[in-house]
């Protein structure tokens, strides 16, 4: 008889915990686009690239001082090459790369935050070139005053999974010294407020 009143004692206390975490609020941040930043870094033998590509929009859901989901998009016509390359530029902008003509954004979903506080792993849909992959990565999260500062600092894209094969050893064995890493690496850093 003690244990089921015991059993019914947890049954009702769990119920009521699920009542309460249920009532707590949700607040959906905007990303505030000219605070925050895309980085890109790509490697091939001979050396590397960086740059930056502009955010159009997000948003972050926040409950308390955890966020619970959100998305951003980025403008992929914006695309900069650090070394003010044109040249460059032109060829990321260009079908074989990222096809902006035709695919002027990309974007990232959130679908799961795994921890709690500072320190979480993001999980989400990347769409590059209108191909939806998951991904994952390491992110530290900050939630003060009403701003949220999200920042990813190495989040790792295999390329080719977007159909983006140009300079590529899985895809051209004879290409020598001018192959292009297949992975390049994005940092974002999100600035939102309610």
């Amino acid at each position: 008889m003690k244990l089921k009143i015991a059993s019914i004692a947890l049954f009702v206390a769990f119920i009521a915990l699920s009542a309460f975490k249920s009532k707590e609020k949700t607040d959906a941040y905007i990303v505030d686009a000219s605070k925050s930043t895309v980085t890109w870094i790509g490697k091939k033998i001979t050396g590397s690239h960086n740059g930056t590509i502009m955010l159009q929009s997000g948003t972050l859901n926040v409950n308390g001082k955890n966020i619970t989901g959100g998305s951003f998009v980025m403008d992929m016509t914006s695309i900069k090459d650090a070394d003010g390359s044109a040249k460059l530029e032109g060829h990321l902008k260009a079908e074989d790369f990222f096809g902006v003509v035709k695919f002027p954004t990309s974007n990232f979903v959130i679908t799961k935050v795994l921890g709690l506080g500072a320190n979480v792993k993001v999980e989400g849909n990347l769409t590059i070139k209108g191909i939806t992959k998951p991904i994952n990565f390491p992110a530290i999260i900050s939630v003060n005053n009403g701003v949220v500062s999200a920042l990813a600092g190495k989040i790792v894209v295999d390329r080719t999974k977007y159909d983006i094969r140009y300079g590529s050893k899985s895809f051209f064995d004879s290409i020598g010294d001018k192959a292009i890493d297949d992975n390049f690496e994005l940092a974002v850093k999100l600035v939102a407020k309610k």
